[in-house]
């Protein structure tokens, strides 16, 4: 697959959340929105806002976003989770930003909260795999075996800048709640300079600032799973809230009449298989909602409803294999 290509096919993922953005009136009466996209986080990232004409904030949002992809990204060699993942023969202590720590110490919360079926230690494992380049690689069972030994989010602990790894074969992969982090650092930012009307939207990743500058809801649609990427299941109403979904469809291959998909388990190191298609999380912070939607993805319909139902102003969308839609507590409300 060419590189343009594959920047189309990407594009196309980023439609994962349907966002329909239109006929909203800025702050400066231009009355229309601004908007800038880049290609970061191996994805297109789109920055719109609303209230004000100023596209420096754009640029320096963009810019902000490839500097947290430069922290927090495993594959690049300079950033502080490869410098964790690289540490030399007896190094059990790895001295980080407070950014990447505050990062990872929430995925240690999500770890707990969901006993094991969301786990930051599983790179070992996810490593084996290779859902992007069409090599359809499937690993072979006893070297996969060997790295699930590895997986293990009690051997990791955090304390000030400081990550303390109890074991040498630890790994970090922080790919399931980074773009949520970073999502909602964006937000901070664009606040902090008086925006109050913006879409934030990290390939499929969706945070939503305020409302629309008319005081209506941001339009947010949820895609059929497998299906065209304009067709819908539902549409939810969205003010300040962000909108994050995992799915099986996302990254995934068909090799020898098998399905395999990139949720991982972090128990046997292979593609969830409990009758769930896509979970979709709505919560205040996008880094919740990252976490939440590949942990009650993986934790399965009534374990997964089970733990939304006790967090607040958090909301979930269970779409299993027949496409029927679950709704956790207060879940339908949202829809239009």
């Amino acid at each position: 697959m060419g590189k343009q290509q594959k920047k189309r096919r990407l594009y196309l993922l980023c439609t994962l959340i349907l966002l329909f953005i239109s006929g909203c009136r800025g702050r400066s009466g231009s009355g229309e929105p601004i908007s800038k996209s880049g290609f970061l986080l191996n994805t297109f990232v789109t920055i719109t806002i609303y209230d004000s004409q100023d596209t420096e904030l754009l640029e320096e949002s963009l810019a902000l976003c490839r500097e947290y992809e430069n922290k927090l990204s495993r594959t690049i060699e300079s950033s502080e989770i490869s410098e964790i993942n690289h540490r030399g023969p007896g190094v059990s202590t790895v001295t980080v930003s407070r950014d990447t720590a505050e990062l990872i110490q929430k995925g240690l919360e999500f770890a707990k909260l969901s006993q094991g079926a969301f786990d930051i230690t599983i790179e070992p494992v996810s490593s084996l795999w290779d859902f992007s380049s069409g090599r359809d690689l499937v690993p072979e069972e006893d070297v996969l075996q060997r790295a699930v030994s590895q997986v293990d989010y009690r051997r990791v602990s955090v304390e000030g800048s400081e990550v303390r790894l109890a074991s040498e074969d630890a790994r970090l992969e922080l790919g399931a709640i980074a773009k949520g982090y970073i999502a909602d650092r964006i937000k901070d930012y664009l606040q902090d300079q008086g925006v109050e009307s913006a879409v934030i939207n990290l390939g499929g990743n969706v945070l939503c600032i305020g409302e629309k500058p008319d005081g209506s809801a941001f339009k947010i649609g949820l895609q059929k799973p497998f299906r065209d990427r304009n067709e819908t299941i539902a549409v939810l109403n969205i003010r300040d809230q962000s909108v994050v979904t995992s799915g099986i469809y996302e990254r995934c291959f068909e090799k020898d009449g098998m399905f395999y998909h990139h949720i991982l388990n972090p128990e046997d190191g292979k593609p969830v298989s409990n009758g769930l298609i896509s979970v979709t999380i709505v919560s205040p912070q996008s880094v919740d909602g990252d976490g939440l939607s590949t942990a009650c993805f993986s934790m399965g319909l009534e374990a997964g409803m089970a733990l939304l139902d006790t967090l607040p102003d958090t909301y979930g969308y269970f779409i299993t294999e027949d496409y029927q839609v679950h709704y956790s507590k207060g879940a339908k409300e949202l829809l239009q």
